[in-house]
């Protein structure tokens, strides 16, 4: 029998967990003083403009490592444009980080078919060690100091993660 590719038995475990997102666990915000720095990175978007993490220091960040293949991303993706058109002008980032081994190539079309808005970059392995991504989704919110406020593997609870981003837009320095 031949193994199972990697990526269809990600797709397979997450997948199923998309489709209770009122089931799913909820995050907790730790105090201020408890969030580790975010590690930084500087990476090209899709425009081949240069994205530096630390550049968007004074936002809040949604950081989301996904690919194109990934079910559970895809349950995901409509959520982060609309909390990117609801919250841009308050101050949140939104930054999609695609695993995609193809590149742009792949992440290009999906962008469009998909209408996302929201810098996109593709990631490499360096930066998936940073984050300790072992499976995908993976979003963090990143607060206006450059803080981990939350790390959640797997689909996440579209209705706390965004109460988390409204008490993160509250918070100053």
């Amino acid at each position: 029998m031949k193994p199972i590719d990697r990526r269809l038995f990600l797709s397979l475990c997450i997948a199923p967990a998309a489709l209770a997102p009122a089931a799913l666990a909820l995050d907790t915000l730790p105090p201020k003083a408890q969030r580790k720095i975010a590690p930084d990175f500087t990476l090209k978007d899709a425009n081949g403009q240069t994205i530096t993490l630390s550049a968007h220091k004074g936002k809040v960040v949604l950081l989301d490592f996904w690919a194109t293949w990934c079910g559970g991303c895809k349950v995901e993706i409509p959520w982060y444009v609309e909390f990117d058109k609801k919250y841009r002008s308050r101050g949140l980032a939104v930054i999609g980080v695609s695993m995609d081994h193809q590149g742009m190539k792949v992440v290009k079309p999906f962008l469009a078919q998909k209408n996302i808005e929201y810098t996109v970059i593709i990631g490499n392995e360096a930066l998936a060690k940073k984050y300790n991504l072992e499976s995908m989704p993976l979003t963090l919110l990143i607060d206006r100091n450059g803080r981990i406020a939350v790390s959640h593997a797997g689909v996440v609870n579209k209705d706390d993660f965004e109460s988390h981003i409204k008490e993160l837009l509250l918070e100053h320095g």
